[in-house]
């Protein structure tokens, strides 16, 4: 389906769930080329303590990150922002979630200046400004047990290859009513679908100030939509380096939920909050180029237009899925989702077909410079730095081995209760359970290596420990179904 965008100079063409360009005039196309290497220059010292004066600035929000993806962060007034660029903050590593240990705690918090940025949502007099950090030992080296460093050594290990990674990531969320209390209800009068608009999508004017907010931060937004669910959206923004994306994400969660508190509702990137409807998932779109920026994952001979590269990568990932599932799908919950029916994958198949909702790997339709690789399987509760990191090395280390993926799946299951291709042996799939999920990941040391011990060691002991807590747990359900029966 083609509509013309607002602009004359603009083309939309609607592929599946996709929304792309296809036809750009000259001058549009060299507006967006120069935006886009306008936000990726990098921010000096000088720029920034010339905004913080400029702009009002009061606080800035050194944040980072913990093992689980959860956002921390101190904030340091003005007055104090040139110590903060020295990386001479310190705090106590002993007290954020699978961390370290009491006795090796004092850690240094070192600004990533081009992560400088403006929260659109503060005062306007007094702003809050913030930037992501790498965390540091007391000896001024890289932290282990900083997810972010776990990918950026991934990026270093790939670009020695002469292989870079852009990302962009699909995420949906719902919008629920909070009860007087304050607390979110799941309970929803909406009917809207997909692609729904106002009366029936009831959130059109959240996801609308989200997205703008968002556009204030210099995100590049591609699309917002409502989604399959009532009370579902969904907003995509344009591939940027992966360690750049996975900040992106960070913010991205945290703008979502303030502008829909701001509406008075609660945002939630639960993947399965309501029974019976479609969950949220987090695609990730993978591109790979070399240094002078041409898509490595493109071959114009080959019958799908994949390089031995993208067959490669796209191996690698089959390969260690089961054991990556416990970091991109890191919840209970996160396995309600991953059920057949519901458009979400359950076999650990590829297809280079974007129609087909059941395979795990898609190839998205455009090829060339566009060629991308979607992963369908991770949620937005995941660490982003995690998820993205072992993702690229599972492809990285089939693109090393030379692998070969299995035969390419090619049409839709039919059968929404079944796992099987008629005609066909039952696939491998996906864990059913968190409790599947860690014993995958115990039974796949490459993930121990890409993680480091330490995040691994602690991640699969919270992991444990959450298993046995909701083991031990009564639920609804059970009380509905057996307590009147026995």
């Amino acid at each position: 389906m083609m509509i013309a965008h607002p602009s004359p100079l603009c083309y939309i063409g609607f592929i599946g769930k996709g929304v792309v360009i296809i036809g750009v005039s000259l001058p549009y196309f060299c507006l967006c080329f120069l935006r886009k290497e306008n936000l990726m220059n990098s921010n000096t010292r000088e720029e920034i303590l010339q905004r913080i004066e400029e702009e009002d600035i009061a606080f800035v929000r050194l944040q980072f990150t913990d093992i689980f993806g959860t956002p921390k962060n101190i904030a340091v007034t003005a007055s104090q922002l040139e110590k903060a660029l020295n990386g001479e903050v310190m705090f106590d590593g002993s007290s954020v979630g699978g961390y370290v240990r009491s006795d090796e705690s004092d850690m240094y918090l070192v600004p990533d200046l081009d992560t400088f940025d403006i929260y659109p949502w503060r005062p306007q007099s007094g702003k809050v400004a913030r930037m992501f950090c790498d965390v540091c030992t007391l000896d001024r080296k890289p932290f282990a047990g900083d997810p972010r460093q776990v990918l950026k050594k991934v990026l270093r290990e790939a670009a020695d290859m002469g292989l870079h990674f852009d990302v962009n990531p699909e995420l949906e969320f719902f919008l629920f009513r909070c009860d007087d209390d304050g607390e979110p209800i799941t309970d929803t009068k909406e009917r809207a679908g997909y692609f729904d608009v106002a009366p029936a999508d009831w959130g059109e004017n959240v996801r609308r100030d989200i997205v703008l907010t968002l556009e204030d931060m210099d995100f590049r937004v591609l699309s917002s939509y409502h989604e399959t669910a009532p009370a579902q959206h969904e907003i995509d923004f344009e591939e940027e380096p992966a360690d750049r994306t996975a900040d992106r994400i960070m913010t991205f969660r945290m703008a979502v939920k303030t502008v829909a508190k701001k509406h008075g509702l609660f945002a939630t990137f639960m993947p399965k909050p309501r029974e019976g409807v479609s969950g949220s998932g987090m695609h990730l779109n993978f591109k790979c180029r070399d240094r002078e920026g041409k898509n490595l994952f493109y071959e114009e001979h080959d019958s799908l237009g994949l390089s031995p590269l993208a067959y490669a990568f796209i191996a690698g990932i089959l390969k260690h899925i089961r054991g990556i599932t416990l970091v991109t799908n890191p919840i209970v919950n996160s396995y309600k989702r991953l059920v057949p029916g519901f458009e979400a994958p359950v076999n650990v198949t590829w297809s280079g077909s974007s129609l087909n909702v059941s395979s795990l790997i898609r190839v998205q339709p455009l090829r060339g410079d566009d060629t991308r690789i979607e992963v369908r399987n991770p949620d937005g509760t995941a660490n982003p730095y995690l998820s993205i990191a072992l993702l690229i090395a599972a492809g990285l280390d089939g693109i090393r081995g030379k692998l070969e993926p299995p035969a390419e799946f090619h049409e839709s299951l039919r059968d929404k209760d079944s796992v099987r291709m008629p005609g066909s042996e039952q696939f491998e799939t996906l864990p059913e359970t968190l409790g599947e999920a860690i014993e995958a990941f115990r039974n796949d040391p490459w993930v121990r290596d890409v993680m480091g011990s330490g995040i691994y060691n602690k991640f699969l002991k919270a992991k444990d420990k959450e298993w046995r807590n909701f083991r031990t747990c009564v639920t609804q359900w059970e009380m509905r179904e057996y307590l009147g029966r026995y």
